[in-house]
């Protein structure tokens, strides 16, 4: 693996000789002064300000895992930043790094199991008893701190890590090459290991050497395939950016194994959502050319709660269902839900839509929404409505009324079925029209297509429930949904619109 050229940055000092700890090995810091600051007070006033200028979404729930690059500070920085600012502060003991050497090739996990790595900012101690439990899980997983000497690809992570953390540990691992299953047994292992106080970071850069446009277009793809969770589909759009010859494209994602690992991970019962949180390349840097850049990107990857199977992910802010309030408290959204459900049951053995009078004043504010009717986890119908026309309580149960018995898709509720429906519903945001389907976000993102009397919706969360890569996504919504040909979205005539959703639905008994 070449080490990339466009990371050597800086050239500060390197600061002053740390005092060892007697008795453990030190790993000594290898690009303190060329990826980053090599001074101890310039480093931390950096890394300081690249936090300060971070504005990521404000994350309740717990992060298990985050995807970040490795370049040097003044590429990458401002995008690691990104993920950086997601855990500050947080309680977090144990920090698996994991990357793939960009020094030498071997067929094993290689992890550094005593000691300490060294900073500028100080000496960042090895989690000694978790490196143990490793190193007897698996004979493929060994003691090699040799392979780690050199590698930048951990070590710049741990600036960051020292200016965010308190009182963390870190279990230092590389990999070498792309060996699925090297990458499985590592995830395998992991897994009954971590709990909420473990963080897991995949190191990785993104495409390396094409020009901007083509840099952006191939990273937005690895990123689609990534927050699918599906390594799958990450193998396919990996395969397919080869097989299209992206121009001077080396890779399109230099240390994957750690990518692996998350994907993974995120795929336990328990579930880990995967939220962009930035995208840029070295030509967005002041010090970078767009006729030859790297990508990088930064995803958090945040334990779902257990009360609810999607949660709003608002322009700013990501909300936490069980401690906050988005459009609605929570007492006001299982009013709502009680209201629809109460509608559809009262309309189906009467044929009458019962009188309501809202207790929260929220209620009487006009929203579009849409009603969505699960039975046994499987759609049952789904309308909504985008015009804020009228109360939100009004539309509710216009909309539950037509979720129940006007879904072309679906026959009339029956009354034998009313005790087995779910209910979901999703209060919509204003839709803007964007040029391309490059300003759209999966799960963040609901869409509409257009043309002519063709029209077709999803809400934000199809994506999420589906795993659909953006393509499949645009392409289920042109043919599916608005009865037009598959990559319709990709015809200049057509209208693509975005919104987003707070989505709720009743606890889970």
């Amino acid at each position: 693996m070449i080490v990339i050229s466009l990371s050597i940055a800086f050239t500060f000092p390197p600061g002053d000789k740390k005092d060892q700890a007697p008795g453990i090995p030190i790993r000594k810091a290898a690009v303190a002064g060329s990826f980053y600051p090599g001074e101890k007070v310039t480093l931390e006033n950096y890394v300081d300000e690249l936090l300060r200028q971070a504005d990521p979404p404000k994350i309740a729930n717990s992060i298990r895992a985050i995807m970040v690059p490795h370049a040097g500070y003044i590429f990458s920085g401002p995008v690691a930043a990104y993920a950086y600012k997601a855990i500050e502060g947080r309680d977090i003991r144990t920090v698996i790094l994991i990357g793939n050497s960009h020094r030498r090739d071997f067929d094993v996990i290689a992890i550094d199991a005593r000691g300490a790595f060294e900073t500028p900012l100080g000496l960042v101690p090895i989690d000694e008893t978790f490196a143990a439990k490793l190193l007897a899980s698996d004979p493929s997983i060994v003691d090699r701190p040799d392979f780690h000497e050199s590698d930048h690809v951990l070590e710049v992570q741990l600036p960051f890590l020292q200016r965010v953390l308190k009182n963390f540990q870190i279990v230092p691992i590389l990999l070498s090459g792309d060996s699925p299953g090297l990458a499985k047994k590592l995830a395998n292992v992991l897994a009954p290991l971590m709990d909420d106080k473990t963080l897991v970071i995949a190191s990785t850069d993104m495409s390396h050497y094409p020009p901007y446009a083509e840099a952006s277009s191939a990273d937005q793809a690895t990123l689609d395939a990534i927050l699918t969770r599906k390594t799958e589909n990450l193998d396919s759009t990996l395969e397919s950016l080869a097989l299209k010859r992206v121009p001077q494209a080396d890779t399109f994602l230099c240390s994957p194994s750690g990518v692996r690992v998350v994907m993974l991970l995120a795929q336990d019962p328990r579930g880990l959502q995967p939220i962009l949180l930035k995208y840029a390349n070295s030509g967005d840097s002041p010090a970078g050319e767009k006729g030859r850049v790297v990508g990088y990107g930064a995803v958090a990857f945040v334990a779902k709660p257990t009360s609810m199977a999607a949660v709003t992910l608002p322009e700013k802010e990501i909300v936490n269902p069980e401690a906050s309030e988005g459009i609605l408290k929570r007492s006001e959204q299982a009013e709502l839900l009680g209201i629809a459900r109460s509608t559809v049951e009262s309309y189906i053995r009467t044929g009458k839509v019962p009188e309501v009078t809202p207790r929260s004043e929220s209620l009487q504010k006009p929203f579009g929404a849409f009603v969505t009717l699960k039975e046994n986890g499987q759609l049952r119908g789904c309308i909504g409505r985008f015009e804020a026309s009228e109360p939100l309580y009004r539309i509710i149960r216009k909309m539950a009324v037509s979720a129940a018995t006007e879904d072309p898709r679906f026959r009339p509720v029956s009354t034998d079925e009313l005790g087995k429906l779910e209910y979901e519903i999703s209060i919509l945001s204003s839709l803007k029209k964007v040029a391309n389907a490059d300003e759209i976000v999966l799960g963040k993102h609901g869409v509409t297509v257009s043309k002519g009397f063709h029209h077709g919706v999803f809400l934000p969360q199809v994506a999420t429930e589906t795993g659909w890569s953006k393509d499949e996504f645009l392409g289920e919504l042109c043919s599916q949904k608005a009865g037009l040909p598959f990559d319709c979205w990709k015809d200049p005539d057509v209208d693509l619109e975005i919104f987003t959703a707070e989505v709720f639905e009743e606890e889970k008994k």
